[in-house]
């Protein structure tokens, strides 16, 4: 609205558009400042994907109130006003012993490192915890990686996050590879890991 503006907030819907947070893989309304999944129904959004009958049907759901909503895959939240907080993306998001891990959270702690100048967090496919974190660090100019200054950025990221966030381990990289648009491609690292993973033996496909 342009008469009102809150801090980390994408706002609220367009007048003619419907906005829901739902539990996650359900249609369940999620309480209101809990996290969960956008959801979006109005005339903005898509018939489905072109000839991609399977997709759609995995995106555009059809809840009790008797409208097609969109499932939009976007992890956020809603508060009493009814402003929305964009968290991430649901594919990010990583799942480590039960708990609910948000990547960026865990980057924003390794940014505050002096050493550190570029950082990426993912998902290690992992026996015992479903996954486990790791972080792909690049080191400010000068600075060099070691087993040391790994275990130091661990235990700096130790100072503000619980267990079962912070990094396992830590790569560091020269630079970290980058989509089209210039944003970290968590997608390339993800994929690196798991080839590293198949080629030791590690990684079947069906943790």
């Amino acid at each position: 609205p342009l008469d009102h503006f809150k801090e980390g907030s994408v706002g609220v819907p367009f007048p003619d558009m419907d906005a829901k947070i739902v539990l996650q893989d359900t249609v369940t309304e999620a309480p209101i400042g809990e996290d969960g999944e956008i959801c979006l129904s109005g005339p903005a959004v898509m018939k489905g994907y072109l000839n991609q009958p399977e997709e759609t049907a995995k995106v555009l759901k059809v809840h009790e109130d008797g409208k097609t909503w969109l499932h939009t895959g976007d992890i956020a939240c809603q508060d009493q006003d009814g402003f929305f907080y964009f968290k991430l993306r649901q594919k990010r998001m990583i799942k480590s012993s039960g708990m609910n891990v948000y990547p960026a959270q865990v980057e924003e702690v390794l940014y505050t490192h002096p050493d550190v100048d570029d950082a990426c967090v993912i998902g290690v496919p992992d026996k015992e915890q479903v996954e486990r974190v790791k972080a792909f660090v690049v080191l400010k100019q000068g600075i060099l990686g070691s087993e040391d200054k790994e275990k130091e950025l661990i235990e700096h990221c130790r100072k503000d996050l619980i267990k079962w966030s912070c990094p396992r381990s830590i790569e560091f990289r020269k630079e970290l590879p980058t989509t089209l648009v210039g944003k970290v491609s968590f997608k390339t690292l993800q994929d690196e890991e798991i080839d590293r993973l198949r080629s030791l033996g590690e990684f079947t496909g069906e943790e």
